[in-house]
C-alpha cells in the first residue's frame, strides 16, 4: 500500500469534452440515451436522421471513455465505450469521463466508479441536489477521492475483473446461443413438421401458472429471514440494492430459484428462465411448472405465444395492459406421443440445461466480483505485477 496516494478525480480526468458540432460529419446517427444501458449493457441503440434527433443527442464519445448518468446514480445506468462505431452520439444526461492516462487506466477508473460504495455516495450527492430529481453535476463526480496505485498496478487490477467480466458475457452469449438452437428445434418439430394426429390442449393445461404474492403484505421479520423480491423490473435487470424485501414467511411454492420459468403477464410481457438469486414471486408475475411436461416443452410454447399475448395485452384499454387467465385457454399446444416427445426431449432438454447450469456458474462469478472488487480498489488485496 505504500506506493499508493490519493488523489482528486478531477487532477486525472477531463469530462464532457466532445460535443456535436458544425463540422460533425454525419447526417444520421445512433443515439445512447441513459435508461439504455445499466452496469455496461446496452439494451438498445436509436437511429435518428441529425436534424430530426432529441435535443438531448449531442455528447461524443471515443474508446476508453466512460459515461455515467447524471440522474438516480443507484440506477446504474454506466458503462465504458469500447471501440465506438463512429456515428455513436450519446445524451447529455450523461457525463462523460476521459481519463489522462499517463495516470489513470480508463477500465480501473469504470470499476472504482462501478462499485457499490460509489454508487451509493454519489447517490447521496444527487439527492441533496436543488433540482426536482436526484440528479449530479460533473464537478460531483471530480470532487470524488480514490487512491491510486501505480499504472502498472492499476492496469493489472483492472484486467482481473475484465477477465471475469469477459467469462460472464462468454457464459451469456454461449446461453444466447443455446436457446436459439432450441427455439429451432421447436420451430421444425412443432411449425413445419407437425402432425395431424396429434392432440391439441389449451396452454393452461399442460402447466400450472402460479400468480405471485402482493408481497408488500409479507414485510420482513428481521435481518436473516428475508429474501428480494422479484418483480418485473427484476426480471429484466436481475435483483439490485433498489429492490423490495419480503419474508421468508411464506408458502415455499412462491419462492422462485434459479432455472424457474417466469411469465411477465402485464405492463412488460416476457417469458425467462430466471437465472439470479433465490428471490420471492410477486404479482403480475407467473411461475410456471409442470408434473407432465419436460421444462422445454412448456417453455418453449409460452415463448411461442408470447407475441400474441403482448398483442392481446396491447388492445385492452387499461393504463396497464395485461392478459387474462382465459387467454392461457385460448393459446392451444400440440402435443405429440410420448414416444415422440421423449425423442425430442433427448434433444430439447440439455440445451435448456446447460443455459440453467450457465446462470449458476454466472451467478457465482457475479459474486467474486461483488466481494472481489472493493478489496482490489482499496488495496486490501494485493496483486502481483
Amino acid at each position: 500500500m505504500s506506493e499508493w496516494k490519493e488523489v482528486i478525480l478531477g487532477d486525472v480526468i477531463d469530462t464532457n469534452t466532445q460535443s456535436i458540432g458544425r463540422e460533425y460529419p454525419y447526417s444520421e446517427i445512433k443515439y445512447l440515451d441513459t435508461g439504455s444501458i445499466t452496469c455496461n449493457r446496452i439494451d438498445s441503440l436509436q437511429t435518428y436522421k441529425l436534424n430530426e434527433a432529441p435535443s438531448r443527442a449531442k455528447r461524443l464519445v471515443k474508446n476508453g471513455d466512460i459515461i455515467y448518468s447524471s440522474v438516480r446514480p443507484n440506477q446504474l445506468h454506466y458503462g465504458f465505450i469500447e471501440n465506438p462505431i463512429e456515428n455513436l452520439v450519446v445524451s447529455t444526461g450523461f457525463v462523460v469521463i476521459t481519463c489522462k492516462k499517463e495516470a489513470l487506466e480508463p477500465q480501473f477508473l469504470y470499476y472504482f466508479l462501478s462499485q457499490e460504495s460509489t454508487t451509493e455516495y454519489l447517490h447521496s450527492i444527487a439527492e441533496a441536489s436543488t433540482s426536482t430529481y436526484p440528479s449530479l453535476k460533473p464537478s460531483d463526480i471530480e470532487a470524488l477521492e480514490l487512491l491510486l496505485p501505480s499504472i502498472q498496478v492499476q492496469k493489472t487490477i483492472a484486467s482481473i475483473l475484465r477477465s471475469i467480466d469477459d467469462k460472464i458475457n462468454l457464459l451469456k452469449r454461449q446461453s444466447f446461443v443455446l436457446e436459439k438452437l432450441a427455439e429451432i428445434l421447436f420451430k421444425k418439430w412443432f411449425l413445419e413438421e407437425a402432425k395431424e394426429e396429434w392432440n391439441e390442449l389449451p396452454l393452461s393445461k399442460i402447466a400450472v401458472f402460479l400468480n405471485g404474492l402482493a408481497c408488500q403484505k409479507f414485510p420482513p421479520k428481521s435481518e436473516i429471514d428475508k429474501l428480494p423480491v422479484l418483480k418485473i423490473k427484476e426480471l429484466s435487470s436481475g435483483i439490485t440494492e433498489n429492490s423490495d424485501w419480503a419474508s421468508t414467511d411464506i408458502k415455499p411454492e412462491y419462492i422462485v430459484r434459479n432455472g424457474d420459468v417466469i411469465f411477465a403477464w402485464s405492463a412488460s410481457l416476457m417469458v425467462k428462465i430466471w437465472e439470479g438469486q433465490d428471490c420471492i414471486l410477486n404479482q403480475h408475475l407467473f411461475k410456471v411448472t409442470s408434473a407432465d411436461y419436460p421444462k422445454w416443452f412448456y417453455y418453449l410454447w409460452c415463448k411461442h405465444h408470447l407475441a400474441e399475448f403482448i398483442s392481446i395485452a396491447a388492445s385492452h384499454a387499461t393504463t396497464m395492459g395485461h392478459i387474462k387467465r382465459g387467454d392461457l385457454d385460448e393459446a392451444k399446444v400440440l402435443i405429440p406421443s410420448p414416444d415422440e416427445l421423449a425423442v425430442m426431449t433427448e434433444q430439447a432438454e440439455p440445451l435448456i440445461q446447460k443455459i440453467i447450469e450457465n446462470n449458476i456458474q454466472i451467478n457465482t462469478l457475479i459474486k467474486l466480483r461483488y466481494s472481489l472488487l472493493p478489496k482490489l480498489m482499496s488495496g486490501e488485496v494485493t496483486v502481483e505485477i
